[in-house]
């Protein structure tokens, strides 16, 4: 657990709350910030390999300094914390390459395990995100997925329950370079952007229709 973090809140309380308890769980907190500026600077300096962002702080909210990362091909990945539950906002995060997006009244019992799957690749977001987002987009089966092949929605069940390429590669017996060109043709026939997370997210979304 020696993954490298640079946490960054605008509310004392809520960033040394999140210091001392990632800390105490023996994760290197290399810096931590009250704005976004300072945020970023950090971000740029020290190259973490997570940023742990609240979304709305001063000079540079969490969803500018993902965008500046994207733009400036930085390692770190972005994991945001936030209240925020707007679709135009979580399309947003999407956009900038986000890795995670916690909501912060579950930030204490979500971030480990949050944490371990970014680590790894793999997109995380608050159950309570997907439920939101199921409900208020989702009330009926995607007809994109009538679009897919039998092999193209096996790949995407297997994607929704957190598997990477070469995972999916071991379980079909194929190889991960077929793999990953199903998951381009799958980004393709469902209109997704082209982002890391994009294909995941969607399919972790939409798993009670596959």
């Amino acid at each position: 657990m020696n993954t490298s973090i640079v946490i960054a809140d605008d509310h004392p309380l809520m960033l040394r709350g999140l210091t001392d308890f990632l800390t105490s769980k023996g994760y290197n907190i290399i810096g931590s910030a009250e704005d976004g500026k300072t945020a970023y600077n950090l971000i740029v300096k020290l190259k973490p390999e997570i940023a742990i962002l609240d979304i709305r702080m001063p000079y540079m909210t969490g969803l500018e300094i993902a965008e500046a990362c994207q733009k400036n091909d930085l390692p770190t990945k972005v994991i945001l914390i936030t209240f925020d539950k707007e679709e135009e906002v979580y399309d947003q995060a999407l956009e900038f390459g986000v890795f995670g997006y916690i909501l912060k009244e579950f930030a204490i019992e979500e971030i480990e395990t949050c944490i371990s799957q970014v680590v790894n690749g793999k997109p995380y977001f608050s159950e309570e995100i997907a439920s939101y987002l199921k409900a208020s987009t989702l009330e009926n089966k995607p007809e994109a997925l009538d679009s897919l092949t039998k092999s193209e929605l096996k790949i995407v069940k297997l994607i929704s329950e957190n598997n990477t390429s070469q995972d999916i590669a071991d379980e079909l017996s194929i190889s991960v370079r077929t793999v990953d060109k199903h998951r381009s043709n799958i980004v393709h026939k469902l209109s997704l952007d082209n982002k890391p997370t994009s294909l995941s997210i969607w399919a972790t979304i939409n798993k009670d229709f596959l």
